[in-house]
């Protein structure tokens, strides 16, 4: 079995790895006539090309600047951070291979029996945050009246701006996904035609207290799928830096996809495959690793320059609330 491990001792770049490991597993996919590993395949490919050509990643960017410039004019006093990253090779890898260890799990459980192929790659579809981009707002407190909650109105702001990003991005090249969550209703603050494509996780906070909105976009220009969220700096610092932060995040999908202890060994070929694929991913020991524009002291400490293990920027766009200093009638 190809797996992308076999590829991180070369001393190559990201792109490298991609090409050498997609070849290679086509190759093997076509001799074994293993049909989940050309969508493996095609998987890779779409990764290869979001590496190879940065062209349709400044246009989008740029249109999604459209809107960055927008809010500067309709909500001056606010400050806000517009971020774009490309998810890390592993990260991509792993939820790929993840997808198919937690459906095929949950099916067996509940039927007894294993999905056929086809169900397994219709469940799959397309990984639609591939690139995804972050709008964090925050309200100033001098431009806070004397008894105001700040949690309250920037929350307000929060489902505001989310109302009026469908309408605008869709006159720039994109289309709102319904992609909600079944059994989770957004909160009544977003417009009833825009709640199929929101995934509310404010009102509908994870366990974890993660709170955001999510909502994915087709964009028509690139062929390509992205995610926004939207969220307060409060709600973004307990993201990334507090108990809901990512790495403990990933830490729990991880333990998700490690589980096979309902599943028999060696009597479904594209679970076996996916699960030894992501747990070698897991037991990865990065400081061993040797990529080009990659080190690592250990798993913690880790210097990535080319998204192997942590995501590619994109952009960061700033705006800082206008006339902080001044008194406003």
């Amino acid at each position: 079995m190809i797996t992308l491990n076999d590829y991180l001792y070369s001393g190559d770049t990201v792109l490298k790895i991609l090409q050498r490991y997609y070849v290679d597993l086509k190759e093997d996919a076509k001799r074994t006539q293993n049909s989940m590993d050309m969508i493996h395949c095609n998987f890779l490919l779409q990764q290869l090309e979001l590496l190879q050509h940065n062209d349709f990643l400044t246009s989008q960017s740029q249109r999604l600047r459209e809107f960055y410039k927008y809010m500067s004019v309709e909500y001056p006093f606010l400050a806000f951070t517009f971020k774009g990253r490309i998810k890390s090779i592993i990260r991509a890898e792993q939820k790929f291979n993840g997808n198919i260890v937690e459906y095929v799990y949950d099916y067996y459980g509940k039927n007894g029996k294993f999905p056929g192929e086809c169900e397994v790659k219709q469940k799959m579809g397309a990984i639609r945050d591939l690139i995804a981009y972050r709008i964090v707002i925050s309200m100033p407190a001098c431009h806070l009246d004397k008894g105001e909650d700040r949690d309250e109105i920037e929350r307000e702001y929060v489902y505001k701006i989310a109302n009026e990003l469908p309408g605008f991005l869709e006159q720039n090249g994109f289309s709102a996904e319904i992609y909600g969550i079944p059994g989770c209703e957004p909160s009544d603050m977003i417009e009833e035609q825009l709640r199929p494509y929101y995934r509310d996780y404010i009102k509908n906070t994870s366990p974890y207290g993660y709170k955001s909105l999510h909502i994915t976009f087709y964009d028509n220009q690139s062929r390509s799928y992205l995610e926004v969220q939207i969220r307060t700096k409060q709600m973004d610092d307990y993201a990334e830096i507090g108990p809901a932060h990512h790495l403990g995040y990933e830490k729990r999908q991880d333990k998700e996809r490690s589980r096979r202890d309902k599943i028999p060994a060696g009597e479904c070929l594209y679970f076996d495959e996916a699960y030894e694929r992501g747990m070698r991913l897991q037991e990865l020991d990065l400081s061993k690793v040797d990529v080009n524009m990659f080190g690592a002291v250990n798993n913690q400490l880790v210097n990535d320059g080319c998204g192997l293990y942590r995501g590619r920027l994109i952009l960061p766009f700033e705006h800082l609330s206008r006339f902080q200093n001044d008194i406003i009638d």
